[in-house]
């Protein structure tokens, strides 16, 4: 997929997001009745889960209409960065709300302060059964949406190299979602064949340990987006390459670029041109520079070109 492709993909409703927060939103419910029936610890922290997953899909949604706005006197590069900010609300919420309290809740079983548990496991096999389902759907469809970020990257390095934090969440929480349903069907599973409530409690504290650790790696990654994340190398590269190549360049810099949101990217280039141009055809050589760049990275909205001649007796300056 050419970038081209890519900023009219990112202009397009947010599927994956939307798949998602009908999916929790629905399995949140059924989980909350199974853990009411039958006093689960596991799939109260399921249905704790699926609650907090909802409400960050509708935070990711908030960010992606805020970050559309266009620049004011305040902000003149926009607000694409909000949703940088969201996304880091996102893991705050799914590490403190959602690891942290199923974390007390399995620990509440573990030191026998929580109810017995009553009620047919059956409700629990059943909602884990369908959710499984739902679950997987959610994920699948993420991973279709975040196929052209994959390219010949591993899932690991895409997801830290993503400069688009939406369908990277949605997957890496349907993953942690897919580990916490496999923790509470063992959980239960366990329960019931042994009458002892600690495998429910331990399943509960690995479904928020799971969440806490998936919230750590979206802070993390949503730290360095909201710091300034360069634009991918292959698209530095394409850059210098263009500007080299115009006849009127003797040396290209090294592009300075940083995202100012998931399909926006300002780039800062020093261009040292050769002897003797006049200003008009060293304003041509510019225009000509930055059309070449926008037609090959659409995604590069902002550039700056600081250029300069070369001295009278042709000698090179240093170029950073």
């Amino acid at each position: 997929m050419g970038a081209r492709d890519r900023i009219k993909k990112g202009q397009e409703k947010p599927i994956a997001v939307y798949g998602a927060m009908a999916a929790n939103a629905t399995i949140a419910v059924a989980k909350g009745v199974a853990a009411a029936f039958t006093g689960s610890s596991a799939m109260l922290s399921e249905c704790i889960h699926s609650v907090v997953d909802t409400a960050n899909e509708g935070l990711l949604l908030l960010g992606m209409h805020r970050g559309r706005r266009p620049p004011d006197a305040h902000h003149p590069f926009g607000y694409g960065k909000e949703l940088y900010f969201w996304s880091l609300i996102v893991a705050i919420v799914l590490f403190g709300i959602g690891g942290g309290i199923s974390f007390y809740e399995g620990l509440t079983h573990l030191t026998g302060h929580a109810s017995e548990g009553r009620g047919s496991p059956l409700w629990n096999y059943a909602v884990i059964g369908i959710a499984l389902v739902a679950e997987g759907t959610s994920w699948v469809i993420a991973l279709h949406e975040f196929r052209p970020d994959l390219k010949r990257r591993d899932l690991l390095s895409a997801l830290r190299d993503t400069k688009d934090p939406t369908v990277a969440t949605v997957l890496l929480e349907d993953s942690a979602a897919l580990a916490g349903l496999i923790f509470a069907f063992f959980g239960v599973l366990l329960t019931q064949l042994t009458g002892s409530p600690v495998f429910d409690g331990i399943a509960s504290m690995l479904i928020g340990l799971t969440l806490a650790t998936v919230a750590a790696f979206l802070a993390y990654e949503s730290r360095s987006l909201l710091i300034g994340e360069t634009a991918d190398p292959e698209v530095v590269a394409g850059i210098r390459e263009i500007a080299s190549a115009d006849q009127d360049v003797a040396v290209a810099g090294h592009p300075l670029t940083m995202h100012l949101g998931p399909k926006e990217v300002l780039l800062n280039l020093d261009i040292r041109f050769k002897q003797g141009l006049s200003n008009a055809s060293l304003m041509s050589a510019v225009d000509r520079i930055e059309q070449a760049i926008r037609a090959r990275y659409p995604e590069i909205r902002r550039i700056f070109i600081e250029a300069e001649s070369l001295s009278r007796d042709g000698s090179k300056p240093r170029v950073a």
